[in-house]
């Protein structure tokens, strides 16, 4: 935290060019765009992605460094734990990632750029079930209410692949629920290759659904977020079941909390 981020870093902007090559290439990740003709460069989206998973790895699919989407500005929203650690702190703002927040959300679609949110978050940690896919989005407005408020259309995105990238183990209980509320973080022991933090290399297919345009309202009502908070469940939902058969996972159920 003590040496401030260059953004603008060309050697950093290598590193990071370098990371979204290889990284995408590892797995291998497949980006599936349903509609390509309804982006337009020019404007800004709110690309809402599902499932978080150990970790949303597929997001790289997304990122303006992977150039695998037709947009010239993408930032991805992240928590503000993963920019305390020198050096990695870096790495992230690098590859285009900042602090999840209201403020960052609003800023960043207001001066042009897309922005890649994960609505269920950590939360989702705690409804994770091995052969199922879980989406804690019920409870989940905020993000439906900046899109609104700054008139940026909706993207439903699924990521098939991503919950076998890690096998993992958590604690059950009311305890560790009132600690991980507590920590604002959610305990949880993963791993990959060899017990190590590597990820297996299982195929990724990030799907991007079509925009959903919204009318925008500085002051939405409950009743407009709903609306359209309704639309996007119900698109993410069809996106699942659309591509689950081709994607490999015919017997996979999407839980919607």
């Amino acid at each position: 935290m003590v040496v401030p981020v260059d953004e603008n870093s060309k050697w950093g902007h290598r590193l990071a060019r370098f990371i979204c090559y290889y990284a995408a290439g590892y797995f291998p990740v497949t980006l599936i765009v349903e509609d390509m003709k309804a982006f337009d460069s020019n404007r800004s989206y709110v690309f809402a992605v599902e499932p978080h998973s150990v970790l949303p790895i597929g997001i790289v699919a997304l990122c303006d460094h992977t150039g695998y989407m037709p947009l010239p500005r993408i930032k991805a929203l992240a928590s503000s734990a993963i920019f305390y650690t020198p050096l990695l702190r870096h790495i992230w703002s690098w590859l285009g990632l900042v602090a999840a927040s209201r403020k960052n959300f609003v800023k960043y679609l207001t001066s042009g750029f897309s922005c890649i949110v994960i609505p269920g978050g950590v939360r989702e940690i705690f409804y994770m079930e091995y052969g199922t896919e879980v989406a804690f989005l019920r409870k989940r407005h905020g993000f439906v209410r900046v899109a609104i408020e700054t008139g940026c259309p909706l993207v439903p995105v699924f990521c098939f692949g991503q919950t076998e990238a890690y096998r993992w183990w958590r604690p059950r209980g009311e305890l560790y629920n009132y600690l991980a509320r507590a920590i604002r973080f959610t305990p949880l022991v993963f791993w990959g290759k060899f017990g190590s933090p590597i990820p297996y290399r299982r195929p990724l297919q990030v799907v991007v659904g079509k925009p959903i345009e919204v009318k925008k309202n500085p002051q939405p009502s409950n009743e407009e977020v709903v609306e359209i908070h309704t639309k996007f469940v119900s698109a993410l939902q069809d996106l699942f079941e659309r591509h689950k058969v081709p994607a490999g996972y015919k017997d996979t159920h999407l839980r919607v909390l």
